[in-house]
């Protein structure tokens, strides 16, 4: 089948809707297309300082490994129906550099400051639109790591910390030296399957929404596409829900039915068993590998396509029959490639998108729900961040034993 070429469409049929540290989203606007309508376009960006790259149209630029990844690779861990189409689109320089002329200034000023759309590019990503339409409500939650880390290869002046307190409430308070945002949101209370606190964990996520003005990476919420404000919250949201009791109540009650589909235990069950060592026990088992080396900046090369596809494959039979209480060096790529998968997946966002038609609540087909909620982001994380993720390991648990804290989380 003959791929579509974006030019096909006018720049001003696109509008900006979000960025993420490598790729910036563009929903379409335009008038009925069949190739285009219901679908968002992702494109890869670079830094401002980045060199030129050859424009040379003879060399034909690969597909971007994104689909390829969900499709062979994330497809074997998650099941489809919680994943959003993606298809290839071809891409012309004239018409980028309209793009980025026209929605530039639509950008957050910090990602302005650092990086731009890669005119470069041959080819970008449609994707089914999870957020647009009208009379759609949508929610996009992050909701981080659902576990707690297996204790057998954590330090003597870690263990006590990391099995009491969940990494995302420790990393909350890390982020608070940084003048952040407080949140009381829990993720092991919406990956926890008891509705009382994952009703908690919902009504958390909204408040921390709210007193950060809607600028808190954990829920943003859009109303036909367009992202809303707190400010906007009642007669935005509200048409969505029942008006039998307030905004923030009617909320919790409408994400719920989503929420308790077979999603958030995959993820769960999913981002623990692919973290079996913690980052602790990867940087012991890199160091009896390679001694001498530092630390894990020189874990090597990121695993191929083949290789994620081989592991995968064999994850039930061959990587979850490991004894991970015991360290071997013959499996720490095996262990690394494992890792990276888990981050892809601790990083992940869900969207919950609820037509105006929904509010009744009378649906109580488990199909339904899940034809309702999808999971997104998962882009493959590089071992470049290896040696990043450990230190910071180090200063989150540092600083939480200084703040004097000692939340329990519960599994």
């Amino acid at each position: 089948m003959a791929r579509v070429n974006v030019a096909q469409t006018r720049p001003q049929d696109w509008a900006y809707l979000s960025e993420g540290g490598s790729t910036v989203v563009f929903s379409y606007t335009g008038s009925p297309n069949p190739h285009f309508t219901g679908k968002v376009l992702r494109l890869r960006k670079t830094l401002l300082n980045s060199p030129e790259v050859s424009d040379d149209k003879t060399i034909e630029e690969e597909d971007d490994p994104v689909i390829t990844f969900q499709n062979t690779v994330m497809a074997a861990l998650l099941p489809s129906k919680f994943l959003p189409d993606l298809e290839i689109v071809l891409l012309d320089a004239d018409w980028l550099e309209a793009l980025d002329a026209l929605h530039n200034d639509q950008r957050p000023v910090e990602r302005r400051a650092k990086d731009r759309i890669d005119k470069s590019r041959q080819k970008g990503i449609l994707a089914t639109d999870l957020i647009g339409g009208a009379d759609i409500l949508a929610i996009e939650i992050k909701p981080k790591w659902g576990f707690m880390p297996n204790p057998a290869h954590l330090s003597y002046e870690t263990m006590e910390i990391k099995t009491s307190t969940c990494r995302f409430c420790m990393h909350t308070r890390y982020r608070l030296t940084a003048g952040n945002v407080p949140t009381r949101y829990c993720p092991l209370d919406l990956y926890s399957k008891d509705e009382t606190r994952m009703r908690k964990a919902i009504h958390d996520l909204w408040d921390g929404w709210v007193q950060s003005g809607g600028t808190l990476n954990n829920m943003k919420v859009f109303v036909s596409g367009e992202m809303i404000r707190p400010s906007e919250s009642h007669c935005s949201i509200g048409e969505f829900l029942t008006a039998t009791s307030e905004v923030r109540e009617a909320f919790v009650s409408a994400l719920l039915p989503a929420l308790q589909t077979p999603v958030l235990d995959t993820l769960s069950n999913l981002q623990r068993s692919l973290d079996a060592l913690d980052i602790e026990g990867i940087v012991r088992l890199h160091s009896m590998t390679h001694p001498g080396a530092k630390e894990l900046g020189a874990v090597g090369r990121n695993p191929t396509l083949k290789e994620l596809q081989d592991f995968v494959a064999s994850y039930r039979s061959v990587y979850c029959a490991l004894d991970h209480s015991q360290l071997s060096p013959e499996h720490l790529d095996t262990y690394l490639t494992a890792y990276l998968l888990s981050a892809t997946l601790k990083d992940c966002s869900i969207i919950i998108r609820i037509h105006r038609s929904d509010i009744s609540g009378k649906s109580t087909n488990l199909n339904d729900r899940s034809r309702s909620i999808f999971v997104i982001d998962l882009d493959l994380k590089s071992v470049d961040r290896f040696e990043q993720w450990a230190k910071l390991d180090r200063k989150i648990v540092e600083c939480y034993r200084n703040a004097g804290e000692h939340k329990v989380c519960v599994e």
